[in-house]
């Protein structure tokens, strides 16, 4: 049985390094929250910093992605 990774594109996104339009993947590898570009190399998971530090604001949200 393979584990098919589902990945979508996310609409009107930007990627923050190569500025293409409609280029960035989001897909969830091992519970964690992952965007992708396919233009270029950038990548972004859930646990780096400046995610990480907006989900912890106090207000009950459990995380927060915010693509530049």
């Amino acid at each position: 049985m393979s584990n098919k990774i589902k990945k979508r594109f996310v609409a009107g996104a930007v990627c923050p390094k190569c500025k293409a339009m409609d280029s960035i993947m989001l897909y969830f590898e091992n519970n964690v929250e992952k965007i992708e570009c396919i233009h270029c190399d950038y990548h972004e998971s859930q646990v780096d910093k400046k995610v990480s530090a907006a989900s912890h604001g106090g207000n009950g949200v459990i995380g927060v992605f915010k693509p530049e």
